[in-house]
């Protein structure tokens, strides 16, 4: 049988670029909008709160997309990112909105991205969102096995932790303790080196595997 190429499955926020909702939360003074899925694990639940902070606030989409677009990645994110571009297929999986990416997929040289999209009304309020599907995390990584890949997944908060134990090797990455604590199991990384180093001896494992059937 062939030997199934490589694809690392990465989450965005927390993992190659600061979370989103807290440099908004900075920049509007709207506490309520520092929670992330790092926080609360019912993403709806979360999600909901956030519409709401924005309808109290009247904070509008052009708001947020303004300080995204003063955001940058992580220190030694890019570089990260092009090593292992270089080694392996990439693709972000994120459960943010097409309508907050760009600047941050420019910033990372356009990597490929599964995410959401938001809904707007006339005056550009933010009034609800439409998630690719259900669980996308995780359904991705099984589509993506499907097509005969290996997959390793990175992600720092629970709503990743579906889409880690799908894959063939799950690292959280930057986790915080609370996750951590409730997923014992799932190996845990806080520097890109050391994450890059992990990637590539589970390759060469199956690459030795491989050699000797």
């Amino acid at each position: 049988m062939k030997h199934p190429p490589l694809l690392v499955a990465m989450d965005l926020e927390g993992v190659l670029v600061p979370e989103i909702w807290i440099n908004v939360a900075e920049a509007t003074g709207v506490a309520e909008l520092r929670l992330t899925t790092g926080d609360v694990a019912d993403y709806d639940e979360l999600m909901q709160g956030r519409l709401e902070a924005m309808r109290k606030h009247n904070i509008l989409l052009p708001d947020i997309q303004q300080v995204i677009g003063q955001m940058s990645p992580f220190p030694g994110a890019v570089e990260f990112l092009e090593e292992l571009r270089s080694q392996f297929q990439v693709v972000i999986i994120s459960d943010t909105f097409y309508e907050f990416a760009t600047p941050l997929m420019r910033s990372l040289g356009w990597p490929a991205l599964f995410c959401n999209t938001l809904v707007t009304d006339e005056n550009d309020m933010v009034t609800g969102y439409n998630l690719r599907q259900q669980d996308g995390k995780r359904k991705a990584v099984t589509a993506l096995s499907d097509l005969n890949f290996k997959v390793v997944a990175v992600g720092d908060s629970y709503n990743d932790t579906t889409m880690l134990q799908q894959a063939d090797l799950g690292i959280l990455f930057h986790a915080g303790e609370k996750v951590k604590r409730d997923f014992p199991s799932l190996p845990t990384c806080d520097d890109y080196n050391d994450l890059l180093t992990r990637i590539r001896d589970f390759e060469q494992q199956r690459q030795q595997e491989h050699c000797r059937r």
